[in-house]
């Protein structure tokens, strides 16, 4: 330690802006694997369902278990990571190299600096994975792009992922989702080793989809937040809305096609449901053209504590957490508090038995793998 530290303390000394871990965002490089050489941006940032924790989860399994670098965004305030601040993004530049963006935010308000990547992004027609709240992704007045095609922030979920905001069609925090397989799309490569997906969150209503859209899987509105829990009779489940799909989109150029794929599912607590990081591997390797396994790996690399999702009145709560982005390095597990008034849910990993394992004594770019 005391020679770590002593290396450390040199390096601090010296220039180093070439290895440099990037201020705002956690980069995480991947090792050897089908993805290699292909880069994903994952972009967290709401104030309800944590993508803030599974963001850099997911960019974990991503990179050391199946090749790809990956890049995670984050709404920040000051030098904290602030899921609360609605301005906060920062880093969206990391999308000019990216081959996939996967997304998670809500009602995000990008200056026209950051929201210039994203048009350039969709322009290019490369692929979108979108899950839970990435359907109202955006708000205010700000455009993708101008003229005619350009997409209104509000109209992101629509335009790109094939549906918007419509309704908790569940009962919220009580009411749970199971993904049921649209036997027409069974055999999708997306749906490869997915067959069980469960998530207390309730369902989305989804409304807008059309033919040309592909739906692989239907959610079940179940009776309770238990795994075991069985879905409900009646009209909720008849017919059952759907919980993801494929969507073509047209890109703010107006010119441009690309592809997207989209969960209504998502809170981090969800992604406690191993068929659901599976879901999103699988989509990640579909929608960059690659084979998609026939079981993909999607253990998690360090351990994963999901604190339940919620919004957060207190508006020191986040600053007292201060997370920063040492805190979601490989080797590092930062974990939360439930919000309060959350119900129990024993059904997920716990920090009891784990330490945080946050070690402050090396600086970020120095402990990257």
């Amino acid at each position: 330690m005391i020679i770590r530290r002593l290396i450390a303390t040199f390096l601090a000394c010296t220039s180093v802006s070439a290895i440099a871990q990037p201020e705002d965002t956690l980069v995480i490089k991947g090792g050897d694997g089908p993805g290699q050489g292909k880069h994903i941006v994952l972009i967290s940032g709401d104030e309800e369902y944590r993508s803030e924790e599974s963001a850099p989860m997911l960019a974990k399994i991503l990179s050391k278990r199946h090749g790809f670098d990956c890049t995670v965004v984050f709404s920040w305030t000051d030098d904290y990571i602030d899921p609360n601040n609605q301005r906060g993004l920062r880093g969206l530049n990391a999308l000019d190299t990216a081959d996939l963006m996967i997304i998670g935010t809500r009602f995000r308000r990008p200056d026209e600096v950051q929201a210039a990547h994203i048009t350039k992004f969709l322009d290019a027609g490369k692929p979108v994975i979108g899950f839970r709240t990435a359907t109202h992704a955006f708000t205010g007045e700000g455009n993708f792009g101008k003229g005619d095609s350009a997409i209104g922030f509000n109209q992101f979920g629509r335009r790109v992922l094939g549906e918007q905001w419509v309704s908790h069609h569940g009962d919220h925090k009580r009411q749970g989702c199971r993904g049921v397989i649209e036997p027409k799309n069974a055999d999708h490569p997306i749906l490869r080793s997915v067959t069980d997906v469960f998530g207390p969150t309730d369902v989305y209503g989804v409304i807008h989809l059309t033919d040309d859209d592909t739906i692989l899987l239907r959610a079940a509105v179940t009776a309770s937040l238990d795994p075991d829990s069985a879905p409900i009779e009646g009209p909720k489940n008849n017919p059952m809305h759907p919980l993801a799909w494929i969507h073509c989109y047209t890109a703010p150029n107006g010119n441009t096609s690309g592809t997207s794929f989209c969960t209504t599912a998502g809170a981090s607590v969800d992604f406690v449901s191993e068929d659901l990081r599976r879901l999103v591997v699988n989509a990640a390797y579909h929608l960059t053209g690659l084979e998609v396994p026939e079981r993909a790996n999607v253990d998690y690399v360090d351990p994963f504590f999901p604190s339940f999702y919620g919004f957060i009145g207190d508006p020191q709560w986040f600053s007292k957490a201060a997370w920063k982005l040492e805190d979601f390095v490989t080797g590092n597990t930062p974990y939360n508090a439930d919000p309060p008034d959350s119900p129990a849910w024993p059904h997920r990993p716990t920090p009891e038995g784990h330490s945080q394992r946050i070690d402050r004594s090396l600086p970020p770019w120095l402990r990257m793998d």
